[in-house]
């Protein structure tokens, strides 16, 4: 492989103004040089990457990166920005950008050059070299040492492929070994830590599993070294993991968890003084995080979840999150210190209402097979274990019909147990499952459950903080923690918060059941509003989760709530669709194709399809999306449709109350979306005729340019 960066691919006057004009730039370059074939198909991946998560680091760091088949071999481009390019990070634009393109499947070298990369981006003296460096030549020179994929030397990260045999060994198979400061040897080093040095063992993660991830590493060992601890950390990045040696975790002294995702078999680490963070606090405040933990050890601080041992072998070492033998578990309340409790309750209620969804879908749709099938009076069949005709139509209806009541049975304890899970881990699952069949035994409803959740995390994080001897340690998750927790949360359900939140729940069933008129296309417009802000983000679960709970105990007026947000749900892929067919100028060849698949996504009722879309360009899709989705809402309100399944789109037609009427209101909100966003794309196109990302055409005469890549995120 010849060298990955020369300096025909660095330019140190970068001229964009936009993220996708700076990508285009230094992708032009690698086309010159054969290492893309394909510009558009390069950049439609690359747009793609960054519809998923930006890229952009604080810092002025833009680190634009994808896997491609239209790259023949890894390259990486540089570009210095006078005025900087916004690549999403909180700190404003970058001056600094770095593409990296690497072949599909080519992961480990992608890998490799990103991890590597964000290394050395936590040296100041680097990211210095190359803001003052005065010649392609120069640069190329620079970067060529942290980029190479397979370098061996100490550049290469700890757990990456190419990392140095020997470092690894010193902190998998010497757990009492002392990293070195720079300058001195390995034997000065054992003989100033002695046994006085206090060990640290860190993990750090971020969504990506690459950028932050190794600058949170890299943050850590250096603060360590200052500070005269060891610190030895294990980056699970989104290649997998090398796992610390078992020794090295039992000889530290603490541990600090600094991560924007759920840490991998973290019942390793338990039983130990514990700083748990953003990741990004990691990298930010390092010191203060090891002063915090050896605070902690000070005093005798336990902070760290207690769980369980692993009761069986671990396999697929370094497989990623799906290995076999990890835990992984939704975020459980962790981040900057100075990060609002909303966001952290939103955190917790988005991991219960996650796992709740598939039993909603799967016996919502039960349920309403049954009464398609049997009429509405297949409620009150007799259970099919007692008489089953299997030639009847009606017996087969029952079934369907019961066994989606039973799944519906576990609604609110899945919510409230995965509330409390994501709040305090696997101890949490206990008291928030009881919780949640206390809620479903006094019908306390979607908000009982919501609120068992809360009261089970919040009961066992609370003992979780007891300090308790170290014998009894063992027993805490299996005995203690479950038994306590689960009779508080009985007590407070049943004798204390129960009652009022079920006449709650019963006042607010009264209410949807008793709606009409303005108050019930009122109700419509926010909720089509809410499905389409952002796209089947958290706001847009709250309104589907809303909608659902009405499902358990259905009326007139949960079933109009049901149909007007999954009508408007439908909206933007559909509009997205219709507008690519009828103006088809206005968007990109891929945003094109992308529409295509956008009509069945649509009819499906998976409203994520129109994410590519506003992705490319929020400022006019999400504004018409949601006027479209307020429209239909309202009207699918006025015209009294319901709706008893939860999902299927335009397949579950028959299911549908007024049908006619509810896909006028579909169409309607459609076509008021569809309208809007041509307008808004064809005035910006009149606005600049003669500049960004309109001024060059694609092949087939599609506006090209600087946006010419649609982003594409990956599959939800």
């Amino acid at each position: 492989m010849s060298e990955m960066i020369t300096a025909d691919l660095v330019d140190l006057d970068l001229a964009a103004e936009t993220k996708e004009a700076a990508v285009r730039s230094l992708a032009e370059r690698m086309v010159t040089l054969g290492r893309v074939t394909d510009l558009d198909g390069f950049l439609a991946d690359v747009a793609a990457r960054e519809a998923r998560m930006p890229t952009g680091l604080d810092g002025g760091i833009g680190i634009p990166h994808c896997r491609s088949a239209h790259v023949t071999e890894a390259t990486l481009a540089f570009g210095r920005s006078a005025r900087g390019v916004d690549f999403g990070a909180p700190d404003g634009p970058a001056d600094l950008i770095f593409l990296i393109a690497a072949p599909a499947g080519a992961d480990d070298t992608h890998l490799t050059i990103l991890s590597a990369l964000a290394r050395h981006l936590m040296d100041e003296d680097f990211t210095t070299a190359l803001r003052t460096a005065a010649d392609a030549t120069a640069v190329a020179a620079l970067l060529q040492g942290p980029a190479e994929p397979g370098d061996a030397g100490p550049d290469a990260p700890a757990d990456e492929p190419g990392a140095r045999a020997d470092e690894r060994g010193a902190r998998a198979d010497q757990p009492g070994a002392q990293v070195a400061e720079p300058g001195t040897t390995a034997t000065e080093s054992d003989t100033t830590a002695a046994d006085r040095v206090f060990r640290i063992v860190a993990v750090t993660s971020c969504p990506t599993g690459i950028a932050h991830t190794y600058m949170a590493a890299e943050a850590l060992e250096k603060a360590g070294q200052h500070a005269g601890v060891e610190v030895v950390v294990e980056p699970q990045g989104s290649a997998g993991f090398s796992r610390l040696d078992p020794a090295v975790i039992a000889a530290a002294d603490g541990v600090i968890f600094a991560h924007d995702v759920p840490v991998r078999e973290k019942e390793r680490f338990a039983g130990k003084p514990t700083v748990d963070v953003g990741v990004k606090a990691g990298i930010n405040r390092p010191a203060e995080l090891i002063a915090e933990v050896r605070a902690k050890a000070e005093r005798g601080e336990l902070t760290g979840p207690v769980t369980g041992p692993v009761t069986g072998p671990v396999t697929g070492a370094d497989s990623g999150s799906g290995a076999a033998g990890s835990h992984p578990t939704p975020l459980d309340g962790a981040g900057e210190p100075g990060e609002g409790y909303g966001t952290k309750l939103r955190t917790w209620l988005m991991s219960g209402v996650s796992y709740m969804v598939p039993f909603v879908a799967a016996g919502g749709l039960l349920i309403a097979l049954g009464f398609a099938i049997g009429g509405y009076t297949v409620d009150k069949a007799p259970s099919v274990a007692e008489h089953f005709v299997w030639t009847d139509h009606t017996s087969w209806a029952a079934l369907l019909f019961q066994v989606g009541g039973l799944a519906f049975t576990f609604l609110l304890p899945v919510l409230a147990g995965y509330i409390a899970y994501g709040m305090a881990d696997r101890p949490g699952l206990v008291p928030g499952f009881v919780g949640g069949s206390i809620a479903l035994t006094i019908n306390a409803g979607f908000l009982g459950g919501l609120a068992a959740g809360l009261i089970a995390g919040g009961t066992v994080m609370t003992v979780q903080r007891i300090r308790v001897p170290a014998p009894l340690r063992g027993i805490m998750p299996v005995v203690v923690i479950p038994l306590l927790s689960s009779a508080v949360v009985g007590l407070l359900m049943f004798l204390v918060v129960g009652k009022p939140i079920a006449s709650l729940q019963k006042a607010l069933t009264d209410w949807l059941s008793g709606l009409s008129g303005t108050n019930a296309i009122i109700l419509g417009v926010v909720l089509g509003l809410m499905m389409c802000f952002d796209l089947g983000g958290p706001l847009n679960k709250v309104a589907y989760a809303f909608a659902v709970g009405g499902l358990a105990n259905p009326n007139e007026g949960s079933l109009k709530v049901m149909a007007a947000v999954m009508a408007a749900g439908m909206v933007p892929p559909l509009a997205m669709a219709l507008a690519t067919t009828v103006r088809g100028k206005l968007f990109t060849r891929t945003e094109r194709e992308n529409g295509k698949a956008a009509w069945v996504l649509g009819a499906s009722f998976i409203t994520e399809g129109a994410i590519p879309f506003a992705a490319a360009d929020p400022l006019r899709v999400i504004p018409s999306a949601m006027v479209g989705g307020a429209v239909t809402g309202g009207l699918s309100m006025l015209f009294e449709c319901t709706l008893r399944a939860p999902h299927g789109g335009i397949f579950v037609i028959l299911l549908i109350g007024n049908p006619v009427l509810y896909l006028i209101a579909v169409a309607a909100g459609t076509a008021v979306s569809t309208g809007l966003v041509v307008l808004l794309k064809a005035a910006r196109k009149t606005g600049r005729p003669d500049q960004g990302e309109d001024a060059t055409r694609t092949e087939d005469g599609a506006a090209g340019g600087a946006g010419a890549a649609a982003k594409v995120p990956e599959p939800v």
